[in-house]
């Protein structure tokens, strides 16, 4: 064990049943996979079902929809085990659906929920989230991409990008601008789009990390979507995209506080074979500094990640602090990342620039960790705005 063993105060028998549960899943259906996947840009579908079978994509949706009932908690767990494979790519499409489905779970239709979440739950479907513009990402207010109401349907038109799943989803939930006389926050909605929509087109991107995830640019060119597809009220979608927002930003921290103990990992396991001089490297002082240095930054992490948790769960405390506290926290985790991606590659010297090893893999992804789901800066504003300075 590197970091401090699970609190007994947060985490149960039942909790670390699930732990074991994933361990077992990530180390025999992701793990020996992930290089082939990587260079390949992709990964099976079919690991959309096994993922359901084991319960993790039900994860904290009802029963009615084939979900599992599960507390915060249990999300932690499924982004620290999933981080053990060493790919973000993986972790984050195969998860599309947390940021894409809740919205239509907290305000859809009954109808809506009951086409769409069963079939994404069980790993039949695949859901992507649709927010950001070429104009823009964070600053979602100012969205550009319309949707204008004809009859029983709304006519929709603009772009997206930077898409996780935009290739393969099925389901987009996407943010619009309903009213076009309301240029702020006020005048914007959230639709489903499916993806076989006249007009509705994706185009693959490349990155500088997540090979293995499809990310894409969405084209809207006069689709039309039945009005049945508004998810919540109309002109009301911002309230629903910000409530968004605070779950992925938490779950974004759980992943970078697995990763960053991925990296704390294998550099300590290089440190006590690799010999320099007649000595293992961890027999250096230098080398022990750094990797002390890479603990206290996770415990810190996992300490800070694990309260806010369990006052979001129950709902303690001020609700603008905690939108504060989960923006600190998603900046100090992604810190805490790209320190310990840093030391990891630098203690195994050329070999953690060799692609195939994952702290070189985890290394390329610590800027999109520190960009998606509201950059650092965003990030800082928003706190400190909600913290009312």
């Amino acid at each position: 064990m590197l970091t401090t063993p699970p609190n007994p105060n947060y985490y149960t028998p039942e909790h670390e049943q699930f732990r074991q549960t994933m361990r077992t899943f990530v180390a025999r259906e992701i793990a020996p996979f992930v290089n082939e996947w990587d260079e390949a840009e992709e990964f099976p579908r079919a690991l959309y079902r096994k993922a359901a079978a084991i319960g993790l994509l039900g994860l904290g949706y009802p029963e009615t929809y084939g979900g599992t009932p599960a507390d915060v908690f249990y999300s932690l767990i499924a982004s620290d085990e999933l981080a053990r494979a060493g790919s973000g790519g993986v972790l984050a499409s195969l998860l599309s659906h947390s940021i894409a489905a809740p919205p239509i779970l907290h305000a859809g239709s009954a109808e809506l929920k009951a086409r769409v979440l069963p079939a994404v739950l069980a790993g039949e479907k695949i859901a992507a989230l649709a927010i950001t513009e070429p104009s823009g990402g964070s600053d979602v207010a100012s969205l550009k991409t319309t949707a204008r109401r004809q009859g029983d349907f709304y006519l929709v038109n603009g772009e997206k990008t930077f898409i996780t799943s935009g290739l393969r989803a099925d389901f987009f939930t996407v943010a619009v601008r309903t009213n076009p006389d309301d240029k702020s926050a006020g005048g914007v909605s959230l639709l489903l789009i499916e993806r076989d929509t006249p007009g509705f087109t994706r185009t693959p991107l490349k990155k500088m990390g997540w090979w293995a995830s499809d990310t894409a640019h969405l084209y809207f060119e006069q689709c039309r979507v039945p009005v049945n597809n508004l998810i919540g009220e109309e002109n009301q979608g911002f309230r629903l995209i910000m409530r968004n927002f605070n779950s992925e930003r938490l779950g974004m921290a759980a992943g970078a506080c697995g990763f960053a103990n991925v990296c704390l990992e294998d550099a300590l396991n290089w440190a006590r074979t690799r010999h320099t001089f007649g000595q293992p490297l961890i027999e250096r002082q230098v080398i022990r500094h750094k990797l002390v240095d890479m603990t206290m930054k996770i415990e810190a992490t996992r300490s800070l990640l694990e309260d806010l948790a369990w006052r979001v769960e129950h709902r303690l405390g001020d609700p603008g602090l905690l939108v504060a506290q989960t923006c600190m926290l998603k900046n100090f985790a992604t810190q805490t990342m790209q320190f310990c991606a840093d030391q990891a590659v630098q203690i195994l010297g050329g070999m953690g620039y060799m692609r195939g090893e994952r702290v070189e893999r985890i290394y390329r992804e610590v800027k999109v960790n520190m960009i998606g789901g509201g950059a650092e800066e965003i990030m800082k504003d928003l706190a400190a705005r909600q913290l009312k300075w």
